[in-house]
């Protein structure tokens, strides 16, 4: 099943693009063959990935062919050892390869339980926010929507990464981000997901960073890192953050105040800054104090 487009492929079609792509991005020596001085063929030979996977080359070929096989878990540990493919990257070449279990009708979508929201409720010291596998936001606390004023229940991540401003794309920790970002996109999602299909289908369309991204077929989940914001008042930074996964398919992010870093020096800030705010039963009783507009008041 393909989106429009085309940028979302079917299972077969999926495994082929990511043989494909692999063989393309090695080099002989590193995987272990002599360098050839010379050599002008991009990546490795089809030749030469079936003789690492201990296959023919015909049964290869039919794979990126994106032809419909089965093939067994001696072919599939020969690929992942001949394309020296790391645990996260085999976690989903697995995916891709393994037939789907069959299920009588599609699982339904359901919201966070209360226990995830009273969780993202009571750490009112971090910045906390809650997506599914496609990196829709599902909540986000007070802290979490003053770092990250763009956020909100609705909001897709990935979208918002790409809605940088080009100026601010220069930066080392956007790109990064965006890689991040994108890879983790392909890890969790299920390639069938409507939703997921929506999202590629409309950044491969309107960007070409995403585009390059997305070809390049790294898939990884996310667990820590860097993400630049900006923060009126206070400035621009980078600010680290981690990830726990969730059973029910749920990615809580925390917000990390590491002591000396511009991470730690901006959370404070927005606690500050939250904490001196009046509360609202404190500004509707001095709302009711103030002069009626055009009043005098011996």
């Amino acid at each position: 099943m393909r989106s429009e487009g085309g940028y979302v492929s079917s299972k077969p079609e999926a495994l082929a693009e990511f043989l494909r792509a692999r063989r393309a991005q090695l080099r002989p020596e590193d995987v272990g063959l002599p360098a050839e001085p010379g050599r002008r063929v991009r990546g490795l030979r089809r030749s030469e990935v079936s003789r690492l996977a201990h296959i023919s080359e015909q049964y290869y070929t039919r794979l990126e062919q994106g032809r419909t096989l089965q093939p067994s878990y001696s072919v599939l540990s020969g690929l992942v050892t001949a394309f020296a493919l790391d645990e996260y990257e085999a976690a989903y070449f697995y995916k891709l390869a393994l037939p789907t279990p069959p299920t009588t009708e599609a699982a339904p979508i359901t919201p966070p339980g209360d226990l995830i929201v009273q969780l993202v409720a009571r750490r009112s010291d971090l910045p906390v926010v809650v997506t599914d596998r496609n990196q829709d936001v599902l909540l986000i606390n007070e802290l979490g929507s003053a770092l990250l004023p763009a956020l909100r229940p609705g909001i897709n991540v990935v979208d918002m990464v790409f809605a940088t401003p080009g100026k601010r794309r220069e930066s080392a920790s956007w790109r990064a981000a965006a890689r991040q970002a994108v890879a983790a996109l392909r890890f969790n999602a299920d390639p069938s997901d409507p939703r997921l299909q929506q999202i590629v289908g409309g950044l491969s369309v309107r960007d070409s960073d995403f585009r390059a991204l997305w070809a390049d077929q790294q898939a990884r989940p996310l667990e820590s890192g860097l993400a630049p914001v900006l923060v009126v008042g206070f400035g621009s930074g980078d600010v680290e953050w981690q990830t726990l996964e969730i059973p029910g398919g749920y990615f809580l992010i925390a917000y990390l105040p590491t002591p000396g870093t511009f991470s730690g020096a901006v959370i404070d800030y927005l606690r500050q800054r939250r904490a001196s705010a009046p509360t609202p039963e404190a500004a509707a009783r001095e709302d009711i104090t103030k002069p009626a507009p055009g009043l005098d008041v011996d």
